[in-house]
């Protein structure tokens, strides 16, 4: 299936919490759009893999994702090297996306940066015809997207571009609560932390509120690029 928009997310859950207005509104433009997480999340304090498994599932249908799948790499010990360069590039291959939306190059949690940077490097091979993958037996096609932004997620860093989400922010906020063990909600039992009080949630609608407040919007979502970003027209911009 040719995506094109791929999103690619080290955790289940950092694509909500990043870029699901994004998502949801390039959807509703017509556009196929796709997840693929890197890891099960196991590490994390609240529930198990397993039930991130089915609580990405859940967000999948909210979001109407044309597809969702998990590359399995190991939570908090996955490398930036050929191996797992190869695993991105197979799967850069396989969905040819025109646009990847991928985690924050630097942020508090060490997964994200490491992953940003696991991305970018793929990114760029993915389009060299002499490094050789095979996707079901047969031979990929090199493939380079056009566009690669980092979605900006806990620390804060200047966006590049801004995204108006104003019409999705309600279909957002129920995509990351499909992550019930992880963000707050009096009805789940677990151990408290930094993601699961009331506060880290209003931050990620603060935040959503200050990058709309930027470019005249209710909502927004930051993206930053490590290239210069150009426009064919003035008027696109706000």
């Amino acid at each position: 299936m040719k995506l094109d928009i791929l999103v690619i997310a080290v955790h289940p859950d950092d694509a909500e919490l990043g870029c699901s207005g994004t998502i949801l509104k390039h959807i509703a433009l017509g556009k196929k759009v796709g997840i693929v997480d890197l890891t099960r999340g196991e590490l994390g304090t609240r529930g198990t893999a397993e039930t991130r498994d089915s609580e990405a599932a859940d967000s999948a249908k909210i979001l109407g994702l044309h597809t969702r799948e998990n590359l399995g790499m190991r939570d908090g010990f996955f490398l930036n090297d050929e191996a797992h360069r190869l695993e991105i590039i197979k799967t850069i291959r396989k969905y040819q996306p025109e646009i990847i939306l991928s985690n924050a190059l630097e942020d508090r949690h060490p997964d994200h940066g490491r992953a940003g940077d696991l991305v970018y490097d793929a990114v760029f091979l993915s389009g060299l015809p002499k490094i050789e993958t095979k996707f079901e037996g047969q031979t990929q096609n090199a493939h380079r997207p056009r566009l690669l932004l980092q979605y900006i997620q806990d620390r804060y860093l200047r966006p590049d571009v801004i995204v108006d989400i104003s019409d999705f922010m309600d279909g957002k906020i129920e995509s990351i609560k499909a992550f019930k063990t992880q963000f707050h909600n009096p009805d789940v039992d677990g151990l408290d932390t930094y993601i699961s009080s009331p506060e880290f949630f209003e931050s990620v609608i603060g935040r959503a509120r200050e990058f709309g407040k930027s470019i005249g919007a209710t909502f927004g979502e930051g993206f930053t690029s490590r290239k210069l970003l150009g426009v064919d027209n003035l008027f696109d911009l706000r």
